[in-house]
């Protein structure tokens, strides 16, 4: 399971900064320009994959970490680096959207490493939710880890049906298998 959801945190890595470099391409007026999707801008649309990848893994893997084993508290030293990221409302300024733009790859780096620290049994946790009215109460945290994965593809292929509408070639889907022999990054 650990392996299956380290692949999912590379790739999600690799299309974002496919993402990145795609909008950063944008001038700031293009990238702030309201598209009409439910987050407005293609910016807002990615502080909001940001905003999704710092809830899931602050608020749910912290939860599967309490332990004081040295792989525990090594996952929560990985996780110090979301807490400082900033967040931005509105529209962004050139600045701000680097900032943006640097605390996604900081996130990402965050979700690697985590996803190659945890263990298919920290997977297996329950981890309480407020969600679906209390039934359940709790999830296995790899339920959770698939929410992450299917919320920023989701979000992601926002993107891709505004950056088709601009006419702007870019392919950030599937999966490399490069992703199955590096265990490492």
């Amino acid at each position: 399971m650990k392996d299956i959801f380290l692949v999912f945190a590379k790739y999600n890595k690799e299309a974002d900064s496919v993402v990145l470099s795609l909008l950063g391409n944008l001038s700031n007026e293009e990238r702030e320009l309201d598209r009409g999707s439910y987050y407005g801008a293609l910016s807002g649309l990615a502080r909001h994959i940001l905003g999704g990848t710092r809830f899931f893994l602050g608020a749910f893997f912290k939860e599967a970490i309490k332990d004081n084993t040295e792989a525990h508290i090594a996952a929560r030293e990985i996780l110090k680096p979301l807490e400082t990221l900033p967040n931005f409302e509105g529209t962004l300024t050139e600045a701000q959207w680097k900032a943006v733009s640097d605390a996604i790859v900081t996130a990402d780096d965050v979700y690697i490493k985590l996803s190659a620290v945890l263990t298919n049994e920290d997977y297996a946790k329950q981890i309480p939710i407020a969600w679906y009215g209390g039934n359940p109460a709790s999830v296995p945290l790899f339920f959770l880890a698939q929410n992450l994965v299917a919320h920023n593809t989701h979000h992601r292929g926002q993107i891709s049906q505004i950056l088709d509408s601009l006419k702007i070639e870019h392919n950030f889907s599937g999966l490399n298998p490069a992703y199955l022999t590096d265990k490492t990054s």
